[in-house]
């Protein structure tokens, strides 16, 4: 329901190529009747269902404490080799996780160059690393399941960029990341310390097609709002529908020209300055932060 006050945004949207407002679209087997097709659309499975990820494979650690200890927790990943220092197996300690104290493997203990050695050059590890098995992937199904706030990456391929979302994500509620299958990065280490944990929190699905995606998202009462600099309006002018995908594009190149032209709403975050533009991780941050306001 719209906020008092808040501007309606229905004429805006009858701009867009779409049916109507949230709450009005055609759903399900309707919409595929439109379309002229006999049979409802399969869901995105790009990688199948429940299967490990090739993205951020057995070679790959994770480091850092906040992405080691959330991956340790997260029951979907399986630990293979923790190497730490001592200062580091204290502290994992005092977090309660020790051998048959939450911790289902030995860990072995490293000098800090020795760690230094096993990761990407410049990693800052903090004396700790994890070699767990990928997250499993997800449907776009599976991911929205039991959230009512998305967000969708339109080729953002900078892993702290990435990493950082998902951060904000995990921070203000947003349970379903939806991206693109190429042109996103590995859920790797560097994704996984910028996301300092939001790696583990927040439910990843990765589509071979946005445009079906973002149509498979309307199909679930997402209304879907598009983040553009010029965007019909300012984010704060009106009042989302009680189930929202967010979505931004890449760092420079934006939201790509069909992903616009599916979005419900193209909105604009309100700008004092002389620049109009943030970062799209702090752009991610800003606006997830005023949808979580709203709803209290």
């Amino acid at each position: 329901m719209h906020e008092p006050g808040r501007r309606n945004i229905s004429a805006l949207m009858s701009k867009r190529k779409r049916s109507g407002p949230a709450g009005n679209r055609p759903q399900g087997n309707q919409r595929n009747m439109e379309r002229g097709e006999n049979e409802p659309r399969p869901r995105h499975r790009p990688h199948g269902g429940g299967r490990p990820s090739k993205s951020g494979g057995d070679e790959h650690f994770l480091y850092g404490f906040h992405a080691v200890i959330a991956a340790l927790k997260n029951p979907a990943r399986k630990p293979q080799r923790l190497v730490l220092t001592r200062n580091a197996e204290a502290e994992l300690a005092a977090q309660g996780l020790a051998p048959g104290r939450g911790l289902a493997l030995q860990p072995e203990l490293a000098g800090a160059d020795e760690i230094t050695a096993l990761l990407p050059s410049g990693a800052v590890h903090q004396g700790i690393a994890l070699k767990a098995t990928p997250l499993p992937d997800l449907t776009l199904d599976e991911a929205c399941e039991g959230t009512n706030l998305a967000i969708v990456l339109d080729q953002v391929t900078d892993p702290h960029n990435f990493g950082a979302i998902l951060r904000s994500a995990a921070v203000f509620g947003a349970g379903a990341l939806i991206t693109t299958d190429r042109h996103s990065p590995p859920l790797g280490g560097v994704l996984a310390k910028a996301a300092s944990g939001g790696l583990e929190l927040v439910k990843i699905a990765k589509v071979t097609n946005l445009v079906r995606a973002l149509d498979e998202l309307k199909d679930l009462d997402f209304e879907v709002i598009g983040l553009d600099g010029e965007g019909d309006v300012s984010l704060p002018e009106f009042g989302t529908a009680p189930k929202v995908a967010l979505v931004l594009g890449a760092e420079g190149a934006g939201l790509r020209r069909l992903t616009r032209e599916h979005c419900d709403i193209l909105a604009r975050l309100p700008a004092a300055g002389e620049m109009k533009s943030l970062n799209v991780s702090n752009a991610a941050a800003v606006a997830l932060y005023e949808i979580a306001r709203r709803r209290g």
